[in-house]
Order: C-alpha cells, then structure tokens, then sequence
C-alpha cells in the first residue's frame, strides 16, 4: 500500500463507496443505503472543525453512514450490545482522507463483531500543524459529546476502544481524561512527537486516559513521540528506521512519512493475520538485541504483550504496571512477523584468532542465515 500524504507530519484519512441498490421488472424498488464520503478541505479551509461521525457496520462495512445530530444512530445499525471502536486521524497537511482507511476500517470489522465510527475532522486538522493541535481539545470535547449519547442508549464506557493515529492519538487521550479513564481501551498508532513530549499528562496520551492503554512507536526520531504514554509501549525495531523504508531524504515524501506510517500498517496486518507480533520487556533496544530480554516474567509473570485486538495485549496481571517498554523485531513487509531465537555458544578453551561462525534458520518455506563473528 502506498503512504500516504502527511498522516506523517501528521495525516488523516477518509472512506467510501457509495452503494447503489436499484430495481428490476416490476419488483418494487430496495431502499437505497445512503453512504457518506470524508471530506475534502483545502490550505484555506484550515480552521473550523466541522467534525462528521462515520458508522460503519459488519453488515456493510463499505458504506460510512453519517450521524446527523437529530438522528438515532440505532437505525443506522448501531448495535447497543457490541462493543464500540473509534477511528481517529491526525494532521492532514493537504486536506485529503488517507489511502488506509478502507483497509483498516475493513480489517476491524473482520477481526471484530463491533460497531466502528470513523471521525472525520479533516477541516480542522488541515493546513498548519500547529492550527491542527490546537484544534485538539475542541474535538476531545465533540467527541465526549458524542459518546455522551452514546452511553444514554445503554453502551457501557469500558466496551468504548479509541483507536488513534498520530495526532489522533492524542485526541484518544484528551477524550479519556474527559471520562476520568474509565473507557476501556486505547490504541495510540504512532502517536505525534511535536508538541507532546514535554506536555503535561492531561494534554497528552498518557496510562490515565483509559483501563487499557497502549502505543506503538516506530518513528520516535522524527514525528512519533520518543516517551511511553502507556501501559504497554511497543517500541518496533527499537522505534525507528524500520525496515524497508527509504534512508535517504532524496526519497522525497517517503523517506518523511514511511516509519510514522508503519505502524498503521502493522496493526492492519495484526489484524489481518494469525501470526503472534509478540514483544518483550526490556532496559533498552541494545539489551534486547544482545539477547538478555528472553522472558516477560518481569513484570508480566510470562504473560508477553501482543499487537491487535487482544484484551489488554494478552497481559494477565492485575494491577497493570505502567509506561513499560517492550521490544519486537519486524520484516520489511506484511504480516511483518520474525520468530526470535536465541543462539549461544560456548568455546571449550580460549582461541587465538577471530572465529566465524554461521547460522541457518530453516522452515518450511526460507531459509535465514546469519554470520557471527566471535573475537579474540
């Protein structure tokens, strides 16, 4: 999937088909489900919110429905007794939804009998990134407002699972501290650096907002956040540079926004697939990759921390300890998993010369081979 245009310096996305269902012969024609695109802004149109709420639905979860203010959700298909899932976007430099969207909100909706609103506030966070987190608040309290409702109809505060990308993560955080963090869950994909990592608690993503918090960080050296502001903190690949994507800035475009977006694209593919992206607690990425993190006894009693849609990322103890950081290695494409193994050797007397030695994984399908240099 390509990236997409400044999710990174903070982006947002959108979604839709519209969905035509027509008559034929004389049978009396079926009524049309009316589906509702995000919308477009421009640099200009920077500065008013104009928030929209999406739902979508297991039973068309290719057509966002527009919750108007007067309506009843309930008929648009919201199910009081399913679980509740919000999708936030962050800065929209151009005013345009991202090309993940679809795919994400499609990957939700496979993965979970739930109901999902997308929020749409691509006016409010178009233009000046700095215009754009100012805005936060406002929409922190919108959406309050809108889960307000929400809970009136019955839907219990911990079914409630924010799922924010970048600035939106934020967001996720700004509308759990609104809830005394007695929503259930909070996913913050990556969340935005600029501006938050020396903000106080009740302005950030931080362990308070909800009964669940997690983050995942892959671009903490550019436009993700370098501090935990979870329960869990998946540090990928040590939280930067990740791999398969560009080194050099004569990438244009794709060296700024590639790491920010991965983990976008990592949690679809958690979602997509079966394989476990299991990480591990550690003091720092250079301990875990010398092989000294090889359990989550401590402080997870062996209850190792997953991505996707698992409760409280697989961790069984109670209370959750707070801002931990744990560590995974990924490949440079989905569904991103690697197996980690642990080799050690031992020389039965001292050696006068460096030593080579290599090292092949095998399975069914590759072979992996890794040299390593043992030195005097």
């Amino acid at each position: 999937m390509a990236p997409d245009p400044w999710e990174g310096c903070f982006w947002s996305w959108g979604l839709l088909l519209w969905l035509s269902v027509g008559s034929t012969g004389d049978a009396p024609p079926t009524p049309q489900t009316k589906c509702t695109d995000f919308q477009n802004a421009n640099l200009l149109q920077g500065t008013n919110l104009k928030a929209h709420f999406l739902l979508f639905t297991p039973s068309d979860p290719l057509c966002g429905q527009l919750v108007e203010e007067s309506s009843d959700i309930r008929n648009l298909g919201f199910n009081v007794t399913l679980g509740t899932k919000l999708v936030i976007h962050g800065f929209r430099a151009l005013g345009t939804k991202p090309s993940w969207i679809d795919k994400f909100i499609s990957a939700l909706l496979q993965a979970a009998d739930a109901n999902v609103i997308a929020v749409d506030w691509v006016y409010g966070s178009t233009g000046v990134y700095f215009s754009a987190v100012e805005n936060v608040v406002k929409l922190g309290l919108e959406i309050s407002r809108f889960l307000s409702k929400l809970l009136v109809l019955g839907v219990s505060e911990s079914s409630i699972h924010i799922i924010g990308v970048s600035l939106g993560a934020h967001v996720g955080g700004m509308v759990g501290h609104f809830y005394k963090g007695q929503l259930g869950q909070i996913t913050g994909l990556d969340p935005a650096g600029p501006e938050y990592t020396r903000a106080s608690l009740e302005e950030r993503l931080d362990p308070g907002d909800a009964l669940f918090v997690e983050a995942i960080h892959t671009d903490t050296d550019n436009l993700g956040i370098r501090i935990p502001v979870g329960h869990v903190d998946y540090y990928v690949n040590g939280g930067q540079d990740q791999p398969g994507c560009p080194t050099s800035i004569s990438a244009g475009y794709s060296y700024l926004i590639c790491d920010h977006m991965r983990a976008v694209h990592i949690y679809i593919s958690a979602l997509e697939n079966s394989c476990p992206l299991m990480a591990f607690p550690c003091t720092s990425y250079k301990v875990f990759l010398a092989g000294h993190c090889l359990d989550c006894f401590n402080p997870f009693l062996l209850s190792c921390p997953r991505i996707g849609l698992v409760e409280q990322g697989g961790v069984k103890i109670e209370p959750l300890p707070k801002e931990v950081k744990v560590y995974l290695l990924t490949t440079s494409t989905a569904p991103y998993c690697v197996h980690h193994s642990l080799v050690e050797f031992y020389l039965l007397k001292l050696r006068n010369q460096d030593t080579c030695i290599t090292v092949t994984f095998l399975s069914s399908s590759v072979a992996s081979s890794v040299t390593i240099t043992m030195y005097t």
